[in-house]
């Protein structure tokens, strides 16, 4: 009998940059699938059944990790990200990317960051996350982008 079993494993990385230089990095950190995350969009989405969801925003907030149980994120600031997913034919990883501008007044002050999600829709404090957690709460200005990679590997 096989004992391997599937494992769902997730690491982010945010920069915060301003003037185009880097001016805060969280390093990579380990993420948090979320209950209704493996229901909503891994079981109902592999099952082909209907509420299921593909993640296509990223969040930032300024509260705690999500727990398990956790629909949104605490803290969420003001507006989510579109993001890009890529992923190659031969790998066990889909990466998501986005940029949290200043141009586009993600915050209207400086804030202090705390967490992150990726999450199914573009409309604040909807929709069920799939992962999220916490990392040093760091200073944005409205001046700064945060740049995100999301990384969610199957083992």
């Amino acid at each position: 009998m096989n004992q391997d079993g599937i494992r769902v494993k997730g690491f982010f990385r945010l920069h915060i940059e301003e003037n185009g230089e880097l001016v805060g990095d969280s390093g990579w950190r380990q993420n948090q699938v979320t209950n209704d995350g493996f229901n909503n969009f891994l079981c109902k989405l592999l099952g082909a059944i209907a509420g299921s969801s593909q993640i296509t925003h990223a969040l930032l907030g300024t509260g705690g990790a999500p727990a398990a149980s956790d629909t949104t994120l605490s803290g969420e600031v003001v507006k989510r990200q579109a993001i890009t997913a890529a992923t190659s034919s031969t790998s066990k990883t889909v990466q998501f990317t986005a940029t949290f501008s200043s141009a586009n007044s993600f915050v209207t002050a400086t804030a202090n960051i705390s967490n992150i999600a990726l999450a199914a829709t573009s409309t604040q404090g909807a929709a069920t996350i799939f992962a999220g957690n916490t990392y040093a709460s760091s200073s944005v200005a409205t001046n700064q982008n945060v740049n995100v990679t999301y990384s969610i590997t199957f083992a």
